[in-house]
């Protein structure tokens, strides 16, 4: 096959010019990367994770290679929503971007206040909701793994705001279509699917843990088998659009989340070894899809033949 691919996907309302996203808590607030990264060609930039109020994160160290991945325990650090409306978002907006805001609270009050604040501001085509954490113990658990309380989370925040609204899952759980479908039901828009897996690394000699909050959320190429899994499933139960992430590194891993029901992806990891990884992997999926005679990416989506 000959001839440009057509890569433009839509989540959704929201259509993205390739259906690779920054993900977030990997790519910064994407200012980081201005003149590194043409923020307008990429699909769109999942921020870092905003609450209403600057948060430290957690102590160091809190970041340490494992096999086919990495574990981090950064524990949502961010400027604070005011502080990314005011510095920013406006630099996001200059450069093109289309920014999809993750935000997180601690109690459905805060989630729906902060998300509040973001809804309707420019560039941001849609809202992240992050619940799914496996570092936020002051939560007592990771609350995208109750069905019952990410509803209230998500029930809280649909009313307050009109953006597109994808609730991020985590893969600690049983059942993923459970708490899909509660999120489902209580009015998000889209699906992100998954967030890290909860793990930990020991130092034998020490005989200490390798992280200060001695676990951590594992991510990269080691976890890209239990995201397809968990894709998957999601696209067969759920009517809404499912945003695939975990492990992508090449135009070929896209086509694989597209094929098990993915509308887009989101590529994290991959980017703390090349900043430029969302721009890459994108070129590579439309060499990927020359190759095969596939003419539009979306032409992929859950086409997995079973």
């Amino acid at each position: 096959m000959s001839g440009a691919v057509d890569l433009a996907v839509a989540v959704g309302a929201v259509a993205l010019p390739t259906p690779v996203i920054a993900a977030s808590g990997t790519f910064g607030y994407g200012t980081e990367f201005a003149g590194l990264v043409d923020l307008s060609a990429i699909g769109a930039v999942s921020v870092k994770g905003l609450s209403l109020s600057p948060y430290a994160g957690k102590q160091a160290p809190r970041l340490v290679e494992s096999p086919a991945g990495m574990l981090n325990a950064i524990g949502l650090q961010n400027i604070g929503v005011e502080a990314f409306l005011r510095e920013r978002l406006p630099l996001l907006h200059a450069a093109g971007a289309r920014v999809v805001a993750n935000f997180w609270g601690d109690s459905a009050e805060e989630f729906a206040a902060c998300a509040e604040r973001l809804d309707g501001q420019p560039a941001i085509v849609a809202l992240e909701l992050n619940a799914a954490s496996p570092n936020r113990p002051e939560w007592g658990s990771i609350l995208a793994t109750d069905p019952v309380a990410l509803a209230a989370i998500v029930r809280a925040v649909r009313g307050r705001v009109r953006l597109p609204l994808w609730v991020k899952l985590s893969p600690n759980v049983s059942d993923v279509t459970a708490v899909g479908r509660a999120a489902e039901a209580e009015g998000a828009d889209a699906l992100s699917a998954i967030n890290t897996l909860r793990g930990m690394a020991i130092d034998a000699a020490t005989r200490r843990p390798r992280l200060a909050s001695v676990t951590g959320g594992l991510s990269g190429p080691a976890i890209k088998p239990v995201a397809l899994a968990m894709v998957h499933a999601l696209a067969r139960a759920v009517r809404i659009p499912v945003v695939g992430l975990g492990g992508i590194r090449t135009g070929e891993d896209v086509a694989e989340f597209l094929i098990a029901g993915a509308r887009a992806v989101q590529v994290g990891t991959a980017s703390f070894y090349d900043p430029r990884a969302p721009e890459r992997i994108g070129r590579d999926l439309a060499r990927w899809c020359r190759r095969h005679g596939v003419a539009a990416a979306r032409d992929l989506v859950g086409t997995l033949a079973t």
